[in-house]
């Protein structure tokens, strides 16, 4: 059963609550103590470790410094900040998908670096008008939502050629697997395949594929996830859309993103394994 958003807002604020509580116990401090150091009133440092209440940037700052522990400070404000925010449900975020394929102009427009890792399907930034309508068509049935598979289609199109524009880079490991599932009809998918051999040839695109064969693995096929740059990671659930900002865990997904990175072919290895993919369609 998908985790509520609601529960896993509430969760990062418990997790940030008890490091704070770990940090005063850590340091001898009684409820007290840490809010004469702090000169608070005893109560807020008593809500702020029950998490009912959400503390600010400077208190973070002020609660570190008093245990003896600046340097964890910003990653803890980071988290604070980030726990209403960084699960956002996909049905608040969409009333319709062309809107979502409109979504974050800012983010793309500032990031120069686009790091994707996908294990189901081709991503976004190299979708054709067919699949990422029958892709887009196939969430719009599940959920519910209005079909508007071909304008939402087309935003997403749109949206990708943001890789041509000088100064950008796209570096995009997919698995095998991925080929291999069909969004759209056959036509559509057999064009989408072709797509892959010659974007992949662009030089700000480095296209790698993670064979299903490849041995040993040292990263488990992941949710698919995106990062902006090395401040931003969004990563793609079910029923909801995790947003990161968090630097330990940003560069947690950097790792990953390495070691997926790492067990990728590419070049002529890769083209070898599309085109596998596009005469297994042929034959179905």
């Amino acid at each position: 059963m998908p985790v509520s958003p609601s529960s896993s807002a509430q969760a990062a604020r418990v997790a940030v609550a008890a490091r704070l509580r770990d940090l005063r116990k850590g340091a001898g401090l009684t409820v007290a103590e840490l809010a004469s150091l702090c000169g608070w009133h005893h109560s807020k440092t008593s809500r702020i470790e029950n998490a009912r209440t959400a503390p600010s940037a400077g208190d973070i700052r002020h609660w570190c410094r008093a245990c003896g522990h600046p340097g964890e400070a910003p990653d803890l404000v980071v988290r604070s900040l980030n726990a209403e925010s960084m699960y956002s449900e996909w049905r608040h975020q969409v009333q319709e998908l062309k809107k979502l394929q409109n979504s974050w102009p800012q983010v793309f427009a500032e990031t120069t670096l686009f790091r994707i890792y996908s294990s189901t399907l081709v991503p976004g930034l190299l979708q054709t008008e067919g699949y990422a309508g029958g892709l887009l068509g196939t969430i719009a049935r599940f959920r519910g939502y209005p079909e508007e598979g071909d304008e939402a289609a087309r935003a997403r199109v749109d949206r990708s050629r943001i890789i041509h524009d000088p100064g950008r880079r796209a570096v995009l490991v997919v698995e095998e697997a991925a080929l291999y599932y069909r969004m759209g009809n056959p036509d559509a998918m057999a064009a989408q395949l072709g797509h892959l051999l010659t974007a992949g040839a662009l030089p700000a695109v480095s296209l790698g594929v993670i064979p299903r064969t490849a041995e040993p693995r040292t990263v488990w096929p992941l949710e698919t996830f995106h990062v902006y740059d090395d401040t931003f990671v969004s990563v793609e659930l079910l029923s909801a859309e995790v947003n990161i900002r968090q630097p330990s865990e940003v560069a947690l997904y950097l790792t990953a993103f390495e070691q997926l990175r790492s067990m990728a072919v590419y070049g002529a290895a890769a083209r070898a394994l599309v085109v596998n993919a596009i005469e297994a369609l042929g034959q179905a």
